[in-house]
């Protein structure tokens, strides 16, 4: 199995991580890693990683897929969605900022500014709270 280099510009996500985020288990994760959907990478620690780029393309692949009812009935989100940034587009005033966060997918409207200073583009993890028909996003230290 090739492994990238690590890149410290983009985000790189361990396994564990990376299934949590996917909602998927980490043995999912590591035949994926085996099967060739995504190139490993390394953190700088040395451990088994998916680089953020790449952990997006895969949460919109999944997003497209088809849901399983029994386990998104199963658990509660409490009104705030850990997830990975899919697609960032902005303008001069507003942005519309998309995420997977496990099996669902979320689209949010927010300044540009806001995306500018959480520093949110593709591949970064982020916290997407509901709140009646408004969804803010924070990042995750």
């Amino acid at each position: 199995m090739r492994t990238r280099s690590y890149d410290a510009a983009v985000p790189a996500y361990r396994y564990s991580e990376a299934a949590e985020l996917l909602g998927v288990s980490d043995d999912t994760v590591r035949r994926w890693a085996d099967q060739g959907r995504f190139t490993p990478t390394r953190t700088p620690g040395g451990a088994a990683a998916v680089d953020g780029r790449e952990l997006a393309a895969l949460a919109v692949e999944l997003a497209d897929g088809p849901v399983d009812t029994e386990r998104t009935h199963a658990r509660s989100a409490r009104n705030q969605l850990r997830g990975i940034v899919t697609r960032v587009v902005a303008d001069t005033v507003m942005a519309q900022v998309e995420m997977c966060c496990g099996p669902y997918r979320i689209v949010s409207l927010i300044s540009a500014e806001a995306v500018n200073d959480l520093g949110l583009e593709v591949g970064v993890v982020a916290v997407a709270g509901v709140k009646a028909t408004n969804v803010t996003v924070e990042v995750v230290p």
